[in-house]
């Protein structure tokens, strides 16, 4: 089974390219195919074009190899910051580009697009793993998780993903090397749970 893995943050050899890491050697260990972006070493634009709003027409030969890879793999794992709550640009862009209907989802005959669609995602289990700053209480307390809510509710729920889990790791700024062991453990965990040996 291939599993695609999706990296979004700008500095190599940040925390969160060491959790990609865990998790691609965590994968292939398990004798899975990985099917690896580094959305940012990749240069990918996060631009949404007029040509991407076109039912069908995929015209760009870089969305259409991600698509694919959407489309084809049997889960996912997505490894980003929480920036201001949200995903990074890059990675907003990628969802509006990649995450398509007709690839991601589409809506029932005679649904003009304000019903609930039909997932199409093959792959039925995700993992986001997210870094942050901001304490764990202060982000579920203060800010209400929005994370949670944009990645199990209105993008995998939507798209028809039904096993999904998220976990974030901080605080990063303080943390020792130590504590970062720790969590890359959880890492390889969190994987081996989700794509046990084949």
């Amino acid at each position: 089974m291939r599993v695609l893995v999706v990296l979004a943050h700008p500095r190599p050899g940040s925390f969160n390219h060491a959790i990609a890491e865990s998790a691609c050697r965590a994968l292939r260990g398990n004798g899975y195919e990985v099917l690896f972006h580094d959305l940012c070493a990749e240069g990918f634009d996060p631009v949404l074009k007029p040509a991407d709003l076109e039912k069908g027409a995929i015209s760009d030969p870089v969305i259409a190899q991600h698509c694919r890879a959407l489309a084809e793999c049997g889960g996912m794992i997505v490894v980003h910051p929480n920036w201001w709550g949200q995903p990074p640009a890059i990675l907003k862009g990628w969802i509006d580009r990649v995450v398509r209907p007709g690839v991601a989802y589409e809506f029932l005959d005679g649904d003009s697009g304000e019903g609930i669609p039909r997932g199409l995602l093959a792959g039925k289990s995700a993992l986001v793993f997210n870094t942050s700053d901001t304490p764990a209480e202060r982000e579920r307390d203060i800010f209400g998780e929005p994370l949670e809510s944009i990645w199990k509710k209105c993008i995998f729920g939507f798209c028809g993903v039904t096993n999904f889990c998220r976990k974030t790791y901080g605080v990063i700024v303080t943390s020792t090397p130590q504590q970062r062991k720790v969590w890359l453990d959880d890492v390889i965990v969190t994987v081996d749970s989700f794509y046990p040996k084949t």
